[in-house]
């Protein structure tokens, strides 16, 4: 795993850039999910967000390690 990712001579460490696709993914299953209605069968909107959150971030950083 690369502990830092260099951007234009910034060093960030890789998981702040992880964090960042996970985010923008979870928004976006969330709202296909808000818009075919399947909220209505989850229990805790909130607690259901956090874990595809931290899914979608597990997902991320585990393909990360196939980019050269």
């Amino acid at each position: 795993m690369r502990y830092e990712i260099d951007i234009y001579g910034v060093l960030v460490p890789s998981l702040l850039l992880w964090l960042v696709i996970a985010y923008v993914l979870s928004a976006a299953v969330s709202r296909i999910m808000q818009r075919f209605g399947l909220y209505r069968l989850v229990w805790h909107r909130a607690l259901f967000n956090f874990a595809l959150f931290v899914c979608l971030l597990g997902v991320v950083v585990y393909f990360s390690e196939f980019l050269p």
